[in-house]
């Protein structure tokens, strides 16, 4: 068995994590647990699921968490919505960016250039992004992917999975093995 997988960490590190959201509570605490974590702030996580999969609720409170405040509102029209990250308290990790994209009506690629997305997305900070199928080719590989479906009882099965080094490190810090944070 290879000592590291392809994106460079061992490969029992880089398996998708499986988890079940049992209620909103539960959706609030995984965001939590990623928020305490810096390099999320530097992080694009895509979010699949379909249309009242809770996509647009887990990344209102991811930014909550992040520090956000004020009115979080889903991009659905404006396509894009951006928010300043505060410094934590300690002042261990510095103020940022976040934008989260909803590219659910995206359907021109020239749109893609004409808004400016290509420099949105190679800016520092973190891209929060509903409906990337709708982008695919035109951004590089996601840290995260959250793949979030829906049960009749309502809960939720969610799968969350690395595309890159950032992410693995990210996932492997969210595994149950991992213990709290």
């Amino acid at each position: 068995m290879p000592l590291d997988g392809p994106l460079g960490v061992p490969n029992h590190l880089n398996r998708p994590l499986a988890l079940t959201w049992s209620d909103e509570a539960d959706c609030a605490a995984m965001a939590r647990r990623l928020a305490a974590l810096p390099a999320v702030r530097g992080a694009c996580i895509e979010l699949h699921g379909g249309l009242g999969a809770g996509k647009t609720t887990w990344v209102r409170h991811l930014l909550r968490a992040l520090g956000v405040t004020g009115r979080i509102k889903s991009p659905s029209y404006a396509i894009v919505e951006p928010h300043v990250l505060p410094a934590d308290a300690a002042g261990n990790v510095p103020a940022g960016e976040a934008w989260h994209f909803d590219f659910y009506r995206f359907g021109d690629p020239q749109e893609w250039e004409d808004a400016g997305f290509r420099e949105l997305f190679a800016a520092p900070g973190l891209k929060l992004v509903e409906w990337p199928e709708r982008i695919a080719g035109l951004t590089g590989p996601a840290d995260l992917a959250l793949t979030i479906e829906a049960s009749i009882d309502g809960s939720r099965a969610v799968r969350v999975a690395a595309g890159t080094a950032r992410g693995a490190s990210l996932l492997a810090a969210l595994s149950p093995a991992a213990g709290p944070t």
